[in-house]
């Protein structure tokens, strides 16, 4: 037997009829630091999230490899590969050469030693990369938000159910300690019932306005037909895209066409950490109002928000933009989370007391990248699958659905649509540009 790969190709099974998904390969056959326990990972987009927080967590697994980098601007792909081979080669004391690079990710996709992809590319691009993964059977983990809009996602859930791979939403929160810690104590009674949930999330995005800029040549690293992909064609001005030969927070952030903003940006943490206590993880709210303001020029996403949700069980969630924190409110407390590491409670006995025999644990050891590397190896679900991923989002973009509307709408979660709103239902999908992909 010639490696992992062989055993492999003798470990398979069939996932949807046609396709063939490896099997990941048990310790005990080449032993504890074999590579057959190593999962190997691309990562697609190489852009300031990729380089700074993803790349370094994966090299530093113990459970995944790096083995190739892609991403249509060039200059971010050399800089990802040389950070990459360079951490190997410290590691081995040899000058590393292995990570491959591509400009198309279709094309990495292909390559049948990838077992797993880290998908950190602009907002817009994450259902269609996403999906085109899964068609392939690579196991996913996919920067928030996930979607721009619900038809999106539910279109990428389904398309993950079909072909049967771990998938993960790569977001850290539920593995900080005062989140889990918070949600251990509203999902064991602490506080009893829920009445009310406040979430807000900070002013991060938010500054000057942009007005329209001037085009720009295109600099001659960057694919910008590839880079806008199923958006509509626009001009390129570097305000659009991201900072040339740099890093920095780009500016699709702040456009509408890629991005829902801040919204989304932070709301896909926070607003995961609310239907985490909320346990309406698989769910989502059935009245819908707010109020915004929007940007003008060529950043235009919101820079102001309230918003009003109803859960069928009477639940109700405000959510806008002020600073970054959860809290529930119930009927014998209320227990607050406050970005980076604060807890705080309407009594110290909330917190503090240890956990009873008949309360659950929500304890999390693991970092987002480790769970979704042992997820795959143990064939299990990830802490937050795309499916949960999907909820959370949605309940963003009903929110910003809402304002634009302005007006109360309801929600029905299980169809996915509103209830006699014909022009909120058409706000649910994004048309696409069908050049680079197709549903």
């Amino acid at each position: 037997m010639n490696g992992r790969r062989d055993f492999l190709k003798k470990s398979t099974t069939i996932v949807a009829g046609s396709f063939i998904m490896p099997t990941i390969v048990p310790a005990s056959v080449f032993g504890k630091n074999a590579p057959s326990n190593k999962i190997t990972v691309a990562c697609i987009g190489c852009g300031r999230q990729m380089v700074k927080p993803n790349i370094p967590q994966l090299l530093e697994s113990p459970h995944g490899q790096v083995v190739a980098v892609c991403d249509v601007d060039t200059w971010r792909m050399d800089k990802a590969q040389k950070q990459v081979d360079g951490y190997y080669s410290a590691i081995k004391g040899t000058d590393y050469k292995g990570c491959k690079t591509y400009t198309d990710y279709r094309k990495l996709l292909l390559d049948k030693s990838i077992d797993a992809v880290m998908l950190s590319l602009p907002d817009h691009w994450h259902v269609p990369a996403a999906i085109d993964a899964a068609r392939a059977g690579k196991h996913i983990s996919l920067e928030k938000p996930i979607s721009t809009c619900i038809k999106h996602g539910r279109k990428l859930v389904e398309v993950i159910k079909k072909y049967g791979i771990v998938t993960r939403n790569d977001s850290e929160f539920r593995t900080l300690t005062n989140f889990w810690k918070a949600v251990e104590i509203v999902r064991n009674g602490r506080i009893g019932k829920i009445r009310k949930i406040y979430v807000s999330v900070p002013p991060e995005l938010n500054g000057d306005p942009l007005p329209p800029q001037q085009t720009m040549p295109v600099p001659a690293e960057l694919d910008y037909d590839f880079w806008l992909g199923p958006a509509w064609e626009a001009p390129y001005t570097e305000k659009r895209v991201h900072a040339v030969k740099a890093y920095g927070r780009p500016g699709w952030m702040r456009v509408s066409d890629y991005c829902n903003g801040m919204i989304s940006n932070w709301g896909a943490h926070l607003m995961g950490i609310m239907q985490w206590g909320n346990n309406s993880e698989y769910t989502g709210p059935v009245e819908i109002e707010g109020s915004g303001n929007f940007d003008k020029g060529l950043w235009n996403t919101m820079n102001r928000f309230d918003i009003h949700y109803r859960f069928a069980d009477g639940v109700e969630v405000f959510f806008n933009i002020e600073r970054a924190y959860v809290r529930f409110e119930g009927v014998n407390g209320w227990v607050e989370i406050g970005y980076p590491d604060k807890l705080s409670a309407s009594s110290p006995e909330i917190i503090n007391t240890p956990l009873g025999r008949d309360e659950k644990s929500f304890k999390v050891e693991l970092n987002d990248k480790d769970d979704f590397l042992l997820a795959i190896k143990e064939n299990r679900k990830s802490l937050e699958p795309l499916e949960m991923a999907h909820r959370t989002i949605s309940m963003c973009q009903l929110g910003l659905i809402a304002i634009k509307i302005g007006s109360k709408l309801n929600w029905d979660s299980v169809s996915e649509d509103f209830i006699g709103d014909n022009a909120a239902s058409t706000m649910l999908n994004i048309p696409i540009r069908e050049k680079y992909f197709k549903f």
